[in-house]
């Protein structure tokens, strides 16, 4: 019984009029802004790939389970960046690939390398609902007697301003509104605007603290803020805590193994009450850097 309950729940939060939809979210984005914002493209100094993947509120039938894939490095002495990501979504019934490509262009401000970024992204969404193995009552629903999916075009735009130890950037990863269900065209996925921030404090030659903040508004939707405060020790061991107000608290830690290799983990567990029977989400982040021609490490990373 619990779990049909489970189910339905789900299934009602995906198949609603998604006039607020949100985004999939992570809990370490601060190591993969390229997920929403283009202009990071190329800022690391180095071909950086990650592989991000996501399992939210374990324990429900037909939870969220998100991957994400992105691959970018900087070109013509680091003035342009291009990129590339992936993306993988699945809640409830609805399923969704997002692919999009990434160009950005870098301006140095000042000596002391902070630079600006602008860049712009564009790409194809496919979203499609799957209704094969739910046990409907009523099998004459037209909502429900076949299956199907949307493939539309993405532009998004985002600006980044960073230095080794400071960023902050807003962005616009979906530029334009379109309707995600063919069959009723209710569903319709909203233009999401990000803000973001971080900054390095070194507190001594041991550790380093580094807190951040992700802001996330969409029109007829709640304003999402994740406040994250990290502790780096020894330039290689990451602990951090976070707050997703009104939603969840959760910590993280990533472990750099070489200086190409960073391994990372996230447990959040939510806080508002309107979940339970569930374990919280799970969150695992593989990230690599390898060296380009005449681009040295910057080491140790921070964003």
């Amino acid at each position: 019984m619990m779990r049909t309950i489970n189910l339905i729940t789900i299934i009602c939060l995906s198949a609603l009029p998604l006039m607020a939809q949100q985004d999939a979210q992570t809990s370490m984005y601060f190591f993969n802004p390229l997920q929403f914002n283009a202009g990071y493209a190329g800022s690391t100094n180095n071909l950086t790939i990650t592989g991000v993947t996501r399992a939210q509120w374990v324990g429900w039938e037909g939870a969220p389970k998100t991957q994400f894939f992105s691959i970018h490095a900087p070109i013509a002495q680091k003035h342009i960046g291009v990129g590339g990501n992936l993306s993988y979504d699945r809640i409830g019934s609805r399923s969704g690939v997002n692919a999009m490509g990434n160009f950005a262009y870098h301006i140095q401000l000042n000596d002391d390398d902070m630079r600006l970024s602008l860049g712009a992204s564009a790409g194809i969404q496919q979203n499609q609902y799957n209704f094969s193995g739910l046990n409907v009552t009523d099998n004459t629903d037209p909502n429900f007697l076949q299956s199907n999916s949307t493939l539309k075009a993405n532009f998004g735009f985002g600006a980044y301003l960073y230095a080794k130890r400071f960023y902050a950037g807003v962005s616009v990863p979906q530029l334009v509104k379109r309707s995600i269900d063919n069959n009723t065209g209710n569903s319709v996925a909203q233009r999401h605007l990000y803000a973001m921030a971080g900054y390095v404090h070194k507190v001594n030659s041991v550790i380093d603290l580094k807190p951040s903040l992700l802001l996330k508004y969409t029109a007829n939707g709640p304003l999402v803020m994740d406040v994250n405060v990290s502790a780096h020790l020894y330039n290689q061991i990451w602990f951090g805590v976070l707050y997703r107000i009104n939603d969840a608290v959760g910590f993280n830690a990533s472990y750099q193994v070489k200086d190409f290799c960073m391994i990372g983990y996230a447990y959040d567990f939510p806080v508002n009450g309107k979940l339970v029977n569930q374990w919280g989400s799970h969150e695992f982040m593989l990230r690599f850097d390898i060296r380009t021609k005449n681009n040295a490490f910057l080491s140790p990373r921070y964003f």
